[in-house]
């Protein structure tokens, strides 16, 4: 499969995730609106109910915020943005963030080209994520290590531990 047409694939796939997601979680209060509007489509509304939640930590906002960001729905394109808001829900346990994350630094966009945290993000996601989601994130997952020597892949395992036990947050 061409770049480009793995790259599209890989766009509609993470818009049904978050869309997915969107309709499917619990939500906080004050986020339901939000997921609805996003799931929707209505982006330029949806972008402006989920910024006061990401700034307030809730980790799947700040994935969906990450989202919009890469792909200028409802809010100018910003690759750094994107990584920002991905990089907050990664770390706040959102394992559609760290996929998201994850391809952002395989290709350097918005971040610097990094297969090592590419990886790990990559290998957190695949292990966090629901059972429809996880063979393709461990597909991706596995086509990056695929590029990467022994020690880098050893090295993205360890990272991925660290952040386990620091977090100690539960799989999916």
């Amino acid at each position: 499969m061409g770049q480009v047409a793995g790259s599209r694939i890989g766009l509609r796939f993470a818009a049904l995730i978050l869309a997915a997601l969107a309709l499917a979680s619990p939500a906080r209060a004050g986020s339901s609106e939000a997921f609805a509007l996003y799931a929707r489509g209505d982006y330029v509304a949806a972008a402006s109910r989920l910024r006061p939640l990401a700034e307030t930590g809730n980790p799947r906002a700040q994935g969906m915020l990450g989202f919009l960001y890469e792909y200028g729905h409802g809010v100018p394109q910003n690759f750094g943005l994107a990584a920002m808001w991905y990089s907050c829900g990664a770390d706040g346990g959102d394992p559609t963030a760290q996929y998201l994350l994850g391809l952002l630094y395989d290709k350097g966009r918005g971040v610097p080209e990094d297969v090592v945290l590419a990886q790990k993000w990559l290998i957190l996601a695949a292990m966090r994520t629901n059972r429809r989601d996880r063979d393709l994130y461990i597909r991706v997952r596995d086509a990056v290590a695929s590029k990467m020597t022994i020690g880098q892949v050893t090295l993205a395992q360890q990272l991925a531990t660290q952040w386990v036990s620091v977090m100690r947050l539960p799989a999916y």
